[in-house]
């Protein structure tokens, strides 16, 4: 598990912040509804984020985070509307039993509906879509490159290379790989070898490594971690608003 109930993701080193803060029901094209926030920008810069989270599926860090992104709309998406519907849910919900029934398909059903809310009206009517993820997000969101045409770049804090390498084929948006550099969950020769074949396969990405940092670093309560937060909230927002970011490659 990456996140407590506690936990907060770090303030941003930006100013401003986001308006419209909301919980919703998306439907993805096969029928399923799931549960998500959404934080439309208070300036919008044409450009949204689909949120992914850890293993917890919806929970408070990631709505905080949706509201994080002062320079874009985001909405966060919870991966157990199939199994677990769309009810609220006890401190003690079962959250391992329904992401063992996750599948790559369904979560990529799940986060295009997302991308289609941020395109819509409803959602600030965007441009360019991003996804971020954490831990299991993180594999999930490096997934997308691959998986949703058109998006604009994918963002995985301690994604597992395994469960993502698969993909790397088709892989076309440019990825962003934030590592921690003491991440138990990971070997570091593991993020070596999967920027590598990122490379041998032409899939346009950058590797940052937070040497010394722990898995789930980028938490409020990490103060020793402060520097690397404010470095990992740079880069995310450097590589969203990036002026040569180009569509998707065909």
């Amino acid at each position: 598990m990456c996140y407590s109930t506690d936990a907060r993701p770090p303030l941003p080193p930006i100013t401003g912040g986001s308006t419209d803060d909301t919980e919703l029901v998306l439907t993805a094209t096969d029928g399923n509804r799931l549960l998500a926030y959404t934080a439309r920008a208070a300036k919008p810069t044409g450009a949204g984020i689909v949120v992914m989270p850890d293993v917890r599926g919806l929970h408070p860090f990631y709505k905080d985070l949706a509201r994080r992104f002062a320079q874009a709309g985001a909405v966060a998406i919870d991966y157990f509307g199939r199994t677990a519907g769309i009810s609220e849910r006890a401190a003690d919900f079962d959250f391992m039993t329904h992401v063992r029934q996750t599948t790559p398909d369904g979560i990529a059903a799940d986060v295009a509906a997302g991308v289609a809310y941020l395109h819509s009206p409803a959602g600030g009517g965007v441009g360019s879509v991003f996804t971020v993820g954490f831990c299991f997000g993180g594999s999930q969101s490096w997934r997308q490159s691959a998986a949703q045409p058109g998006l604009a770049g994918a963002i995985g804090f301690y994604g597992r290379p395994v469960n993502a390498r698969d993909a790397i084929p088709k892989m076309k948006a440019p990825l962003l790989l934030l590592i921690a550099g003491s991440d138990a969950a990971t070997a570091q020769d593991e993020f070596d070898r999967f920027d590598q074949e990122l490379s041998n396969a032409g899939v346009p990405h950058k590797k940052v490594v937070y040497e010394g940092a722990p898995h789930s670093f980028f938490d409020r309560s990490f103060e020793q971690h402060r520097a690397a937060s404010e470095d990992a909230w740079r880069q995310m927002l450097d590589f969203i608003k990036e002026p040569t970011r180009q569509p998707a490659r065909a």
